[in-house]
């Protein structure tokens, strides 16, 4: 019974179907396709006339790349302190079940494909996909163990698809490209306090410092960082409205989901407590797709 199980762990499909597990945890295949949701919504915005869908799908593919690549490299350099968390101790490299030259190999292909593939659209596109690419594996990264204001650091990098989606239509940098990484860009910080909250020991244990702590407990005012940062939201969000690129109604709605995904970080302010924490984290996962689709729809 026990050799008839050993065999049918180790059969050429399940080998394979591991692969693709691993491969899809090291490029995090989820937050890479935020990446992507992120700048092809911003690419609709900012287009006019016919949509080009081939252009669209090349625009995932090679966002999908090169988030890939730098989700990699991520996991690379954090190797040894993922074996120290429960949420990624079992990740391919942490678990030894891929190598690093092998990781290292998957992330170089993809870069190439993926910086390739955006440069098909405009230099610009290109050259933030390489800033967005270095500034998250080679600054957030390290940074993580260093100081809190990683995150800030990390927020960059983490709007660049919002740029990058706008300029490769646009081919140069406007205000509608500018406006659209700062809602990203602002949207990041109540989204990571409340992630940072719910993981807090964790990224204790594994040494991680871009968790604020105040004498190695939760820093008590992360919810009204995510409170402050939300309502800068409600200026932004008015930018693509005043300067003519969409309509009235969405500066609307965007401020009122802005002014709501405020109340959530306020509320993890007033209660600290799983329960708050968890309903900012949720509010982030609705504000975002919410706000693109809305000015997206008001554009068309």
């Amino acid at each position: 019974m026990n050799h008839k199980t050993r065999s049918a762990t180790t059969t050429p499909v399940s080998l394979i179907s591991q692969k693709v597990r691993d491969f899809g945890e090291l490029v995090k295949f989820r937050l890479s396709l935020t990446v992507v949701y992120s700048a092809v919504m911003a690419y609709l915005i900012a287009s006019t006339g016919v949509t080009n869908w081939v252009a669209v799908l090349i625009l995932a593919v090679g966002g999908f790349c090169v988030a890939g690549a730098a989700n990699a490299l991520n996991q690379v350099l954090e190797r040894d302190y993922d074996k120290l968390m429960k949420r990624t101790a079992n990740r391919p490299l942490a678990a030894g079940r891929m190598t690093i030259s092998e990781a290292v190999m998957l992330a170089g292909l993809l870069s190439i494909i993926g910086l390739i593939l955006l440069a098909t659209f405009n230099p610009w596109a290109s050259f933030f996909g390489v800033i967005a690419l270095l500034s998250y594996a080679f600054l957030y990264t390290p940074m993580k163990r260093i100081s809190p204001s990683a995150i800030a650091i990390g927020a960059f990098p983490g709007a660049l698809p919002m740029l990058i989606g706008c300029v490769a239509f646009e081919g140069e940098l406007t205000s509608l490209a500018f406006a659209l990484f700062a809602i990203q860009f602002f949207w990041q910080f109540p989204h990571f306090g409340a992630i940072s909250w719910l993981g807090f020991e964790d990224y204790q244990k594994a040494g991680f410092k871009f968790v604020a702590s105040q004498n190695g407990e939760r820093d008590l005012t992360i919810g009204l960082q995510g409170f402050l940062y939300a309502l800068c939201l409600v200026p932004v969000g008015l930018i693509p409205f005043l300067t003519g690129a969409t309509g009235v109604v969405s500066a609307v709605v965007m401020g009122v989901l802005a002014i709501i995904y405020a109340w959530f970080g306020w509320n993890l302010y007033r209660s600290n407590d799983r329960k708050s924490a968890v309903m900012l984290m949720f509010s982030s996962f609705f504000y975002l797709p919410f706000a693109l689709t809305v000015l997206w729809i008001d554009k068309i």
